[in-house]
């Protein structure tokens, strides 16, 4: 049996597809930990090391505003310099503490958190990279070359810091890249090299805590789930309120992930909560309308529904042009779309069959990469 140290961003999206393949791990025998911020993995129920930083916790905290103005280079920059690299530097003691105690054979390391190749790379030990997004596999700066040489020279810095050859792609595994997508999703004529592994979504049961009233769910209508992920609801309350103008004639019932008081007065046709037990929820929804994250995106697709996304930053304006190129869904402008954009798009992707057919063969494409037990398979090769 093997020994597997899982290091993660504190970011919800990024540790549930990790959260999936460390179960399958351990229900094969294998024993696997965590590194990362202790509060955000204590739900895992698992054995976790803290690699968090408070320091950085309060100044992720005071520029949340700011962050949530951001778009283009200005978020590319803040994403970076705010969060990417300080998250690197500042959870490597820990990272490293953890390697310690723990002594794995392999160190699993969530494309943002860069702490875990490093210290992989300073011990020798085999690296394999959680991608859970795929919004890097397209090469979204080959137009763009001083942003790439820009966001290497990042990494460089880290590299030096560390002791670690600077040339080292932090990014992307030379062992194994576990990317939690398909290629009907991805839509790239691109050969990617042997070790990179397309595994689609890793998706288990999780625990519910929300207390969701699930007997609220309207079976006279069709459903509709909104989510802007779990950063990025507070800035979002010009959209959701456009969401749910747009949706007043549609006969249909919106279930909303927003901050409590975003929503102040639903109408009835609206019933919000600041958790919802997302997973769950969608086998009882016919749509989702969300920013475009990957994680979201993908665990609608799973399901087979198609979606109206509104992309905010980041990655998410690839993740939509990918939902796009599929048939799966209908792209809006987060910062633009009004309620008659947005009722447009939902009727479309309510009535129209072709969407839920081309979300349906992502859905398959899904089925047929596997999973987390796949994901696992490929791990347990290597170590």
């Amino acid at each position: 049996m093997s020994r597997y140290l899982f290091v993660v961003p504190p970011l919800t999206g990024h540790i549930n597809p990790a959260a999936a393949v460390a179960r399958e791990l351990t229900a094969r025998g294998h024993r696997v930990a965590w590194a990362g911020r202790a509060a955000t993995l204590a739900g895992l129920g698992a054995e976790v090391y803290d690699a968090g930083d408070p320091a950085l916790d309060a100044a992720l905290r005071d520029s949340h505003e700011r962050r949530l103005g951001l778009r283009g280079a200005g978020a590319l920059k803040f994403l970076w310099e705010e969060f990417i690299v300080p998250l690197a530097r500042t959870s490597r003691p820990g990272v490293e503490a953890a390697a310690d105690a723990f002594e794995p054979d392999v160190i699993v390391a969530d494309q943002q958190a860069l702490a875990g190749a490093l210290v992989a790379r300073r011990r020798g030990l085999t690296w394999v990279t959680s991608a859970t997004t795929s919004g890097e596999f397209t090469d979204p700066y080959a137009a763009m070359p001083k942003v790439d040489d820009w966001i290497r020279e990042r990494m460089a810095g880290l590299c030096r810091d560390a002791g670690v050859a600077e040339t080292t792609d932090l990014r992307f595994s030379d062992d194994l890249v576990l990317a939690f997508t398909s290629a009907a999703l991805l839509g790239s004529d691109r050969e990617f090299p042997g070790h990179y592994a397309f595994v689609g979504p890793a998706l288990t049961a999780r625990p519910d805590h929300t207390g969701f009233p699930w007997s609220a769910l309207d079976p006279g209508r069709r459903r509709v789930l909104v989510s802007l992920g779990t950063v990025n609801g507070d800035g979002g309350a010009r959209f959701f309120d456009a969401v749910v103008r747009a949706a007043e004639p549609l006969d249909v019932q919106l279930i909303v992930a927003a901050p409590a008081g975003l929503l102040p007065d639903p109408p009835p046709y609206v019933l919000t909560r600041p958790h919802l037990p997302q997973l769950d929820l969608l086998s009882h929804v016919d749509a989702v309308v969300c920013h475009a994250g990957h994680n979201t995106v993908c665990e609608a697709l799973a399901h087979g529904l198609p979606l109206v996304v509104a992309p905010i930053r980041d990655d998410q304006p690839v993740i939509a042009g990918q939902v796009t190129a599929a048939g799966a869904g209908v792209r809006v402008r987060f910062a633009r779309c009004g309620p008659d954009e947005l009722r447009t798009a939902l009727v479309s992707v309510l009535s129209e069959p072709a969407y839920r057919v081309a979300a349906g063969r992502v859905r398959e494409s899904f089925l047929a990469a596997g999973g987390a037990p796949a994901a696992a398979d490929h791990l347990e090769k290597i170590s």
